[in-house]
């Protein structure tokens, strides 16, 4: 009789032979697999969520737009692009491009240059500096209807505050609802107060982060805070700006509840559709003209007006070095 004298395996040991290699290349295979994919499958949530609600909106305005669609009568004729050759000849429509377009500009331009300047103040020591900080937010905490309500009292034309001081300088009553130009800058002013302060503690924030050596080094140098703000803070702060100028922006060319509370809840704009934006043309064909082929078409080109400027947007940030 033979026998064994090999040492048993310890125990804990992993076990060799065909079996022991299978398992373990079946775990080196699964930890490469949950290595590669684990981050996909984190994600995926979201885009789960998009295609739900963003991909699927997208795609079925396009299928109403290519048609005549009525909820009322349940007319669903197909007429491909014929929406879209009468919204590039309508006047209307090309109205309301240059009414969002000049609203955007006069808010947005001011808005951000004002932003930089309160970063600017609240980012050196002062006295009660939270309270300040927590103040300029308080704009974007009120609700968007009080904010319309109170500024429509204020630029009434008979009885409106803006008015009463201008008369108090010699300067005659401006009619701000009823002047286009007008019109832009009061909608302006609305928009101006809502989103400045977030803008301003977007740039606060950023400059936080930029080292004190360099304004240290500056100063030493002889520098003043003036050099020091377009010398250093400036630059530092190119990649916020740029989101800054991107958000505003997108958010300017859907320009749609302050203007409509300005009107009194009209989507006409004025008499003769002098502050009417995209968003409102869009939304009184569709909604209020039982015409969703056409304001799917409004929506869409609206949509190709944004992706426009964010290419514009785009050139600007590599023309001034924010991307390589």
């Amino acid at each position: 009789m033979s026998v064994d004298l090999r040492p048993a395996p310890a125990a804990g040991r992993r076990a060799t032979g065909p079996a022991g290699d299978r398992r373990s290349r079946f775990r080196s295979r699964l930890s490469r697999l949950d290595v590669r994919f684990s981050p996909y499958l984190f994600i995926s949530p979201f885009y789960v969520v998009f295609l739900i609600f963003g991909a699927f909106p997208l795609g079925y305005t396009v299928w109403v737009s290519l048609h005549d669609w009525e909820l009322a009568s349940g007319l669903r004729e197909f007429v491909g692009l014929q929406n879209y050759r009468d919204l590039l000849v309508d006047a209307d429509f090309w109205n309301s491009v240059v009414n969002t377009i000049g609203i955007f500009v006069i808010s947005t331009v001011p808005q951000l240059l004002t932003a930089l300047f309160v970063a600017n103040l609240l980012s050196r020591r002062l006295r009660g500096s939270t309270l300040f900080r927590i103040g300029i937010i308080l704009p974007l905490v009120t609700s968007t209807a009080a904010v319309a309500i109170v500024f429509t009292q204020l630029f009434a034309a008979d009885y409106g505050l803006i008015n009463w001081l201008l008369g108090l300088v010699g300067i005659d009553d401006i009619a701000w609802q009823a002047d286009r130009g007008w019109s832009w800058v009061a909608i302006a002013s609305m928009v101006d107060w809502r989103w400045t302060g977030y803008n301003a503690l977007i740039y606060l924030a950023a400059m936080q982060a930029i080292p004190k050596d360099l304004y240290e080094a500056a100063a030493i140098d002889g520098a003043s805070r003036v050099r020091q703000f377009w010398r250093i803070t400036i630059p530092m702060l190119r990649p916020t700006i740029i989101f800054t100028v991107i958000i505003s922006t997108i958010g300017g060319l859907q320009l749609f509840t302050e203007p409509v509370l300005f009107g009194g809840g009209r989507m006409e704009g004025g008499p003769v559709h002098q502050y009417q934006t995209v968003s409102m043309y869009m939304f009184d064909n569709a909604f209020r003209g039982d015409d969703y082929g056409y304001g799917a078409a409004v929506a869409w080109m609206l949509f190709i007006l944004i992706i426009v400027f964010s290419l514009l947007n785009f050139l600007f940030i590599r023309r001034t070095g924010g991307t390589k």
